[in-house]
């Protein structure tokens, strides 16, 4: 009979062996007297060792406890004091914020008072400028340029009109309306009465349309006046950058167009005065070379005029090649024929300086009528545009 594994691990436990315990002695000296009074000699002074603690600790504590309800007093009269500080500040401060909010009103009203007044002046002015222009009826130009008047930070008028607020735009107009619009007294009116009254405000109506139209004609006016004034301006400002050799454009933006004062490709200490590299650096290239080509054209003229001029040698005996009735030497052959060379070389050079001048003439007709294309093309295409601005109008 085979055994089974669980069978083995039993059969293979060994018994535990119970350990005995060892026997109980009695205590050293636990009959003794001396040892028993020892014991209770230690007992006793550790007794009085822990009164004496105990004692320390109570006063400790009851000094502790002193001192913590005088902090917790000192503690109550400081807030009591705080709060009364934190209450005539308060006080104070609600002084102030009213003193204050005082002031700032007396302020607005103040301003409110003097731009009423300036606005009543202003509108006398323009009252008696409209009836200035209603007495005189004398044609000019339909637009005045006033000079800038610098207000307050150095800023215009118009300037100071655009920075206001909504808020003040609205106070001014109330302002305005205030004393433009003036109240209706109507109260005891009867029917005849309030008739004459709405007569009298339609006469005003009327008026004030009539006004109105003319000045908004004047304005188109006045508009259509500066756009042809800046056209112009832009004409005079291609023309003169052309001159400069500059491109048509470059005067005509809201910026002037940089200054090349030094080359890229120089490496050397420029020190040279910024009039002179401007001019260096504007264009006239064909003013330049044709002063550089003048003044070679002289030295080389000079040089040509102050040579010596050679002669033959003088023969003694028939020179080879002599005629019946010719001279001896050929002297005045020979300057006869040296002045003909210079008379044909005057002439040809003459002829070349007439040429280039011709040549010349014909780029500045054909650059007139480059010109004149464009011009004529921006005037179509300005044409076109008030035509296209018309019909939007219409």
């Amino acid at each position: 009979m085979r055994s089974t594994p669980l069978r083995r691990r039993r059969l293979s436990r060994k018994p535990e062996r119970r350990r005995k315990k060892p026997p109980q002695t009695p205590a050293e000296g636990e009959g003794d007297p001396e040892f028993i009074k020892r014991q209770d000699q230690k007992r006793s002074d550790l007794d009085e060792q822990l009164k004496e603690y105990i004692s320390e600790w109570r006063k400790q504590r009851a000094k502790e406890e002193d001192e913590l309800k005088k902090l917790k007093e000192k503690q109550a009269k400081r807030k009591i004091s705080r709060a009364e500080e934190e209450q005539k500040m308060a006080q104070r401060k609600k002084e102030e914020e009213e003193r204050r909010v005082r002031e700032a009103e007396e302020k607005k009203q103040r301003e409110i008072e003097e731009k009423r007044m300036r606005l009543e002046e202003a509108e006398k002015k323009r009252q008696a400028m409209l009836q200035a222009m209603k007495d005189k009826d004398k044609k000019g130009p339909n637009f005045t340029i006033a000079k800038k008047e610098a207000g307050v930070l150095g800023l215009s008028s118009a300037a100071m009109e655009r920075n206001k607020t909504k808020e003040q735009l609205e106070e001014e107009k109330k302002i305005s309306l205030s004393f433009r619009i003036k109240p209706l007294a109507i109260e005891g009116f009867n029917e005849g009465k309030l008739r004459e009254k709405a007569q009298e405000l339609w006469e005003l109506i009327v008026k004030l349309e009539t006004e109105k139209y003319d000045l908004e004609e004047r304005q188109k006016r006045q508009d259509y006046d500066l756009k042809e004034l800046k056209e112009r301006q832009k004409q005079q400002l291609r023309h003169k950058a052309l001159k400069k050799g500059l491109d048509p454009e470059a005067l005509t933006g809201k910026y002037p167009p940089k200054i090349q004062v030094a080359s890229k490709y120089e490496r050397r200490v420029d020190t040279r005065s910024y009039d002179d590299k401007k001019k260096l650096f504007e264009g006239g290239w064909d003013e330049i070379s044709k002063d550089v080509n003048e003044k070679i054209w002289n030295e080389k003229k000079e040089q040509y005029t102050g040579r010596q001029k050679s002669k033959l040698p003088k023969w003694f005996g028939e020179r080879p090649g002599k005629k019946a009735g010719e001279p001896e030497t050929p002297e005045g052959e020979e300057d006869a024929k040296a002045d003909e060379d210079i008379v044909e070389d005057e002439d040809e050079v003459e002829e070349e300086v007439v040429e280039e001048e011709d040549e010349e003439a014909e780029e500045d007709e054909e650059e007139e009528e480059e010109e004149e294309e464009e011009e004529e093309e921006e005037e179509e295409e300005e044409e076109e545009e008030e035509e296209e601005e018309e019909e939007e109008e219409e």
